[in-house]
C-alpha cells in the first residue's frame, strides 16, 4: 500500500526510491535540475451525490494533456501513459470528493524524479478501498497504487489529506 507521508516543500531525494533499477537520465532529456510546472483551477462547489458540472469535468482532460505536452517537451513521452492515467484519477478524486471550490496540479522533475501531486484542500485522508465487481466507481487509488509500484515508485497522502502525491523515476528510453 500506499505511503502516508506527507510530501515535503523540496522534491524527496534519490534515497526514497532505493530499490529502483533505472539509471540517469540520458543526455538528450530536456530536463533542467528543478522543472516544476503548477496548474491551479477552480471547480463547482457540489454537495453530496451531486452531479460533476461538464465544465469541472472537463478539467480531468485538460490536465491529461497537460502532463502529456510537458512530458513530451521534456524528451520523457514513454512515461505519458502512465502518468496521463495517474494525473487523470486523482483530479477525479479531487473534483468528485473534496467539496471545495479550488484544485491545484503540480508536475516537477528533478534529476531522475517526476513528482505528481494534486491538491483539492479536503480533509480526511483518502484511501485504497476495494469496489465491488460491478460498481461503477471506487477504483481510482487503486489504480494509482497499481501503476505507481507497477513503475518502482511511491505514493501517498499529506498529513492533513488535502494532497495525494506519487513518485516515480524517470525512465528515459525515448530517443
Amino acid at each position: 500500500m500506499g505511503t502516508a507521508t506527507a510530501p515535503s516543500t523540496t522534491l524527496p531525494t534519490r534515497s526514497v526510491l532505493a530499490g529502483h533499477k533505472q539509471g540517469p537520465l540520458h543526455t538528450w532529456a530536456r530536463v533542467r535540475k528543478a522543472d516544476a510546472m503548477e496548474a491551479n483551477f477552480a471547480i463547482a462547489r457540489r454537495g453530496p451525490g451531486e452531479p460533476i458540472p461538464d465544465r469541472d469535468a472537463r478539467r480531468v482532460q485538460g490536465m491529461r494533456r497537460l502532463t502529456r505536452a510537458r512530458l513530451n517537451h521534456c524528451g520523457l513521452s514513454s512515461m505519458c501513459d502512465s502518468a496521463a492515467l495517474i494525473v487523470s484519477e486523482l483530479v477525479t478524486n479531487a473534483i468528485q470528493h473534496s467539496g471545495g471550490t479550488q484544485v491545484a496540479f503540480r508536475m516537477q522533475l528533478r534529476d531522475d524524479l517526476l513528482y505528481l501531486a494534486v491538491e483539492s484542500g479536503a480533509s480526511g485522508k483518502p484511501a485504497v478501498r476495494e469496489a465491488d465487481n460491478d460498481a461503477e466507481h471506487g477504483r481510482g487509488l487503486q489504480l494509482v497504487e497499481y501503476v505507481v509500484v507497477a513503475l518502482d515508485g511511491i505514493w501517498g497522502v499529506s498529513d492533513d489529506g488535502a494532497t495525494v502525491w506519487c513518485l516515480l523515476p524517470v525512465t528515459g528510453d525515448d530517443q
